[in-house]
Formats: structure tokens, sequence, C-alpha cells
């Protein structure tokens, strides 16, 4: 194999304060001989390292010491979108794998799963796929599965079920909360008070029944009430 150029590197930022965790990834990637790595711990951080440029990969936990990994992702993708974003994480619950997905993550892997070559799952997403862990695609699937049987067979699909009679205001505050949004931006955006918009997304997971923050924006999602 000829040595890579400065033109075929692959650059990457990978965010992550676990110190042990972010050097055996560094290390395993830069042995690799074809990736370009710049390490950040926070999300201040990782911002700060955009200023010289976007990356080519991003690889982000989502437990962070200044916020949520969701943030970083959906700013990636809204200001990048030909970044390749991987989650590396901890955290494979409903709404952490929902809303990184939703916002704009194409892998996600749990850190007990790692495979024996990150290079090469690295140079896959790059190629185009989407590197998941087997629990969290044995997820995706049963949700997925879940939400076609519970339709009636034979039954037409119009654009827009909104069977949970959401009103318009409650949809565009479910918009926020699957763009990853905090209450607070949410409510800037919709000119509401923060302490309103809480109410409103009791009302929303009683409509949709629905007791998280990934199942609303799933359901949202099969119902057509939002786009992404």
């Amino acid at each position: 194999m000829k040595p890579s150029t400065e033109a075929d590197r692959i650059t990457v930022l990978l965010v992550e304060d676990d110190t042990p965790t972010c050097g055996r990834l560094r290390d395993a990637l830069a042995g690799a001989g074809d990736f370009e790595v710049t390490t950040a711990a926070t999300l201040s951080e990782a911002r700060a390292a955009f200023a010289a440029g976007y990356p080519r990969v991003l690889l982000t936990d989502l437990q962070l010491p200044d916020g949520h990994g969701v943030e970083l992702i959906r700013e990636t993708r809204q200001a990048s979108p030909a970044t390749e974003i991987m989650v590396v994480s901890i955290l494979g619950d409903e709404q952490s794998v929902i809303s990184a997905i939703m916002v704009g993550a194409t892998g996600y892997l749990l850190k007990d799963a790692f495979p024996t070559d990150i290079a090469a799952t690295v140079r896959d997403l790059v190629a185009g796929h989407s590197p998941i862990s087997a629990s969290i695609a044995r997820f995706i699937v049963r949700r997925t599965q879940g939400a076609s049987e519970a339709r009636a067979p034979g039954r037409a699909v119009s654009a827009v079920l909104n069977t949970a009679k959401l009103t318009p205001r409650e949809i565009d505050i479910l918009w926020g909360i699957a763009k990853g949004f905090s209450y607070a931006e949410i409510a800037e955006h919709l000119g509401l008070s923060r302490q309103t918009v809480p109410g409103h997304i009791k009302s929303i997971y009683r409509k949709l029944e629905v007791n998280k923050r990934g199942e609303a924006v799933f359901e949202a999602l099969q119902q057509g009430l939002i786009r992404l």
C-alpha cells in the first residue's frame, strides 16, 4: 500500500472527555496512517476547533462536561452537510439514539462494543455506510416494525395523519424538540414564555401517548407531523 498524501488524509475531530478512551481512539486512528486527528474534551473546545474549518468526520460522545453531544451534531450538520458524524457513547437508550440520528448522526457505536478496527469503521462511514452497534440496529428495527404493525392492513396513509390532534403550536414545539433545541431556545424561536414550554410538551406527550423525547419524535415522524 502506498503512503497516503496530504490530500488523501481524512480529517477527524474526536470529541471525548474520558482521557483513556480519547487516547485509545486517537492512537488507533493516527496509527492507521491516513487520518489527521484533532481532539476536544468539551463542546466549547469542539466549537473552537471548527474555527479552523470543519473536518471530514466528527466522532463525538454525547455526555460532555458542558452540554449534550446532540447540540454539536445538530450544529455541525447545519453548518457542514458534508461532514460525516458518528456517535461513540455509553448511551444506548431510546431518546439518545433517536435524537442523535434525527439531528444528523449517520453512525452510532456503543463504547462497550467497539469494533476491533476503528479506522476501518471510520473509512466505512466516509464511504457512505452507517456503522451501528448491533444492539442499536436491533432497536431501530423493532421500532420500525412496531410502527408498521400498528397500521391496519390496506388502510391508506395520508401525508399528515395527526391522529393525536396536536395543535399547530404543539407541532412547532415538537419540531424544536426533534432538532435538539433546549426549552429556552424553543421559547425564544416561537416567541413564548420559557415557563409555558414544559406545559405544551406534557400535552404533546399525553396526546401521542409517549413518555420520552425520542418516542415523541419517532411518532411525529411516523404521522408526518414534522420533517427534519
